[in-house]
Formats: structure tokens, C-alpha cells, sequence
């Protein structure tokens, strides 16, 4: 069925503007974002389809590249790139800054903080968050970015944000795009060093945090720190 035969209440335009953006599934969301189907399909059924390519779901938007969503029969480029350009602008949205001012006093706060913004990286990324004397957000830098096997965290460099803003402790995050945030030994070892250098620059490193798919570790609460 086209869905312009569709009930009205059924059409995801008419369901999004009476019911909100959030009574819509993942396919109807799709559908109207590629806008027009193809000669035989809705582009509601459409949406189906790209979502069940290759058994992933979103995931598989979340990765694609225009080529492998374009390998979707009746997706083109401007399809693919509309659909992409949508993906992007939620991960940027995901990792938007927050607002200034906001208290960091636990290992959870640091990590609710950065989780969305650094969960999906396909590398490592290491980032500092700095805070003021009173323990509330300053900014949060990004420090390096490493390859698929890791990232090292110079200790000029982590804390160069730190020293040009003032802030009076640092707590330093990264991700480990496999998911599991469990430390390595590098791990371990970059914790105790920029911990060291911290005590030198009289700017305490309060933690140090891993960043898995939607888990954490705290090197403080393991006793790495």
C-alpha cells in the first residue's frame, strides 16, 4: 500500500504531528527522511528494507557508507546522502556541549558526561575534562586520537588544556571502540604517570575514565589511582 492510501492517522507525517516524533518507529522515522519510495514499493516499505539489509538494524546506519547503503535497491545518492546527513547531525547532537557549570563529583558524573559523545568512536580518543576549584565543568578538550590499537596520552599534551584554562583538577576519559572498557596495562600505566605529572603541576587528576558501549570503568575505584 502507498502511503498516500494509507488512513491518515497511519501516514508517519500526519502520526508525527499529532503524536509526536516519538510515537514513531524506527521504518516510519526512515520513511520520512527518504520521502518517496520507488515504483513498486512505499518508501515506508523501503524503510523496511534498509533497516533489515543486512540483519543490524540502525546499527547499520550508524556505519554505513553511502556506497553500501546506496547497495539498498531504490536508494540512490540523494537518498543515501539524506539519510546520512541525518545520522551525522544525531551524532553531533549526542555530542553537543553541554553547559558550563555543571558539578563533576563522581566517576558517574564524568561518565554521564562523555558516554554519548564517546561511545561510538571507531578510535580511541582521549579527552580531558577540567574543573574549577569548586568541582563544576570548565570545558572539555579532546587531547589525541588514536589508531584501532590505542591512543598515548602525552602528558604535555594532556595537560596543556589544563594549565591555559586555569582549572584547578582534571579527570581524563577514553573510549575503547571494542566495547569493553576493561584497562589494559598501558592503560594502567598512562594512569599512574599522568597522575605523577598531576601532582607536579599541583592540577590533581581526580580520575581516570573508560569509555565502553554504554559501561565505564573508573581507574579510581579500581585502585589505579
Amino acid at each position: 500500500m502507498i502511503i498516500r492510501d494509507m488512513p491518515s492517522e497511519l501516514r508517519p507525517r500526519e502520526k508525527l504531528i499529532a503524536s509526536g516524533k516519538e510515537s514513531l518507529s524506527d521504518s516510519e522515522l526512515l520513511a520520512l527522511l527518504l520521502d518517496t519510495g520507488t515504483r513498486d514499493r512505499s518508501s515506508l516499505r523501503l524503510a523496511e528494507e534498509i533497516l533489515s539489509f543486512n540483519g543490524q538494524g540502525l546499527e547499520f546506519l550508524r556505519t554505513c557508507t553511502p556506497e553500501e547503503l546506496m547497495e539498498v535497491r531504490g536508494v540512490g545518492p540523494a537518498k543515501a546522502c539524506r539519510i546520512l546527513a541525518a545520522v551525522e547531525l544525531g551524532k553531533r547532537i549526542s555530542k553537543s556541549k553541554v553547559c558550563s557549570d555543571r558539578s563533576i563529583t563522581t566517576a558517574k558524573d564524568a561518565a554521564d558526561l562523555m558516554m554519548e559523545r564517546m561511545r561510538y568512536h571507531t578510535k580511541e580518543h582521549f579527552d580531558v575534562i577540567l574543573l574549577n576549584a569548586r568541582g563544576r565543568l570548565i570545558a572539555v578538550e579532546n587531547v589525541s586520537i588514536g589508531d584501532l590499537t590505542g591512543s598515548m596520552a602525552n602528558p604535555r599534551e594532556s595537560f596543556g588544556a589544563a594549565i591555559r584554562r586555569s582549572a584547578a583538577s582534571v579527570i581524563f576519559v577514553h573510549n575503547h571502540p571494542g566495547g569493553d572498557p576493561s584497562p589494559s596495562r598501558e592503560d594502567v600505566e598512562v594512569t599512574r604517570r599522568l597522575s605523577d605529572v598531576g601532582k607536579l603541576l599541583n592540577i590533581p587528576m581526580l580520575d581516570h575514565i573508560i569509555i565502553g558501549d554504554g559501561v565505564f570503568v573508573s581507574m579510581k575505584e579500581k585502585n589505579y589511582l
